[in-house]
């Protein structure tokens, strides 16, 4: 039994059962990939998968038992190389964070800022997508960390921690009426074209949320992942922006003017998490204490052993 058998099983789960992807993902042939598995069956005595022909279909009933043993041992193997590298050099490495367009637009700069002036031998690779893709990138190894708004806390396998709140604002050209309203309603902004986040991205849920509640429809005209291409559209004067707080520069995006949104769209959370049980570096650890002041590192370290 060998790790290069064992990343091969799990490969082929993650890829589909598509071993033409798994040789690609290892730096192998695809006959070096049935081989791996193949012996790897044979030393336990049990088939870890259906197949058809020659072809993976899925997991037997102990094979699906076995894959959760599998990944329990390369992390544990992930784990092990991490400590071995902290030791060994306690204060360089590479941190991958991965997080939405505003995150790392408007919120991490400062942090990593700060970061880079504690730990200057530690490289930082950020790495841009949705929330989804965020969450599998931490739960497979390819991110340390997970930063977002939204569906982090839905994986059993992730340890997420609450880090800030906040709220979406509205953005008008100058002259718009609604500007000329001492408090907007959910009506007085539901008579007019919206443009706001992609589903499942930057609190999105929340504003489809306060609408369904109100018993309303909308008019969603243009979507999109990025803050200032939002509001870009609207100063073309495409409709009205529902953006998060913290994107609006007003130097930025001439002739746009904010108006509080507080009382229509429920506060948001912004959630940091890492794979749980996976070892912590320091600088990581570091890292989530700057970006989240108000945890302790004994919370961290609570919620990662008893899987908070």
């Amino acid at each position: 039994m060998n790790f290069q058998q064992l990343r091969s099983v799990r490969e082929a789960c993650r890829r589909g059962y598509n071993l033409t992807e798994v040789a690609n993902v290892l730096f192998t042939s695809q006959p070096g990939v049935s081989r791996q598995i193949r012996e790897l069956e044979d030393e336990l005595g049990v088939d870890i998968f259906e197949r058809n022909g020659k072809r993976l279909t899925g997991l037997t009933d102990p094979g699906k038992d076995m894959l959760v043993i599998i990944e329990r041992l390369l992390l544990e193997a992930e784990n092990l190389r991490q400590a071995g590298q902290e030791y060994a050099d306690q204060r360089a490495g590479t941190l991958t964070i991965a997080t939405t367009h505003t995150q790392a637009r408007y919120v991490l700069p400062k942090v990593v800022q700060t970061f880079r002036a504690a730990f200057p031998e530690v490289r930082i690779a950020l790495q841009q997508s949705s929330p989804e893709h965020i969450a599998e990138w931490v739960l497979s190894g390819k991110a340390d960390i997970g930063i977002a708004t939204e569906g982090l806390s839905q994986f059993d396998d992730l340890v997420s921690f609450p880090c800030y709140t906040w709220q979406h604002a509205v953005v008008v050209p100058e002259g718009h009426p609604l500007l000329a309203l001492s408090s907007v309603s959910l009506q007085d902004l539901g008579a007019w074209p919206l443009i706001t986040y992609d589903v499942g991205f930057t609190g999105r849920g929340h504003i489809d949320a306060a609408f369904r509640e109100a018993g309303m429809s909308t008019d969603i005209v243009l979507t999109a992942m990025d803050s200032d291409v939002i509001q870009q559209y609207v100063s073309l004067g495409l409709g009205v922006g529902i953006v998060a707080s913290m994107a609006i520069e007003e130097s930025r995006h001439h002739g746009l003017h904010a108006i509080a949104a507080d009382h229509l769209f429920a506060p948001n959370v912004t959630r940091l998490a890492v794979r749980r049980g996976s070892y912590l570096r320091s600088y990581t650890r570091d890292f989530i204490l700057q970006f989240a002041p108000t945890l302790t590192l004994g919370e961290i370290q609570d919620a990662m052993n008893n899987g908070g």
